[in-house]
């Protein structure tokens, strides 16, 4: 991955949760954290990952119908000619991080 899109990535992961945490009003979207966002090199596509302490699927609801006003209060924010297609995608790797460590403590608790 380039160095550009490393930095896009990064301020837009910042500016979605900062959008979200202050500026988002549906009542779906509670205790969300982006985790990254990962944009395609031609810049069209970008899927930001999520995880979340509410009910998953609906706040995957309510994210996909504030899709419009994030997508435009990005592009009020980050200077880019076109700001992608956003895609949220919940992120599993804190929950299967979570199983491994329980795994292994069901481990050494059995010695």
């Amino acid at each position: 991955m380039s160095v550009k899109n490393e930095r896009i990535n990064s301020i837009m992961q910042k500016e979605i949760s900062t959008i979200i945490a202050n500026e988002v009003k549906n009542p779906n979207i509670k205790f969300v954290t982006i985790t990254s966002v990962d944009v395609t090199s031609d810049l069209s596509y970008a899927k930001v990952y999520f995880t979340t302490l509410g009910d998953i699927k609906e706040t995957l609801i309510g994210l996909k119908s504030a899709k419009g006003f994030i997508k435009k209060t990005l592009s009020d924010r980050i200077e880019l000619r076109h700001i992608p297609e956003l895609e949220f995608v919940y992120d599993e790797s804190i929950e299967y991080g979570k199983r491994i460590e329980d795994k292994i403590k069901e481990i050494h608790n059995e010695d």
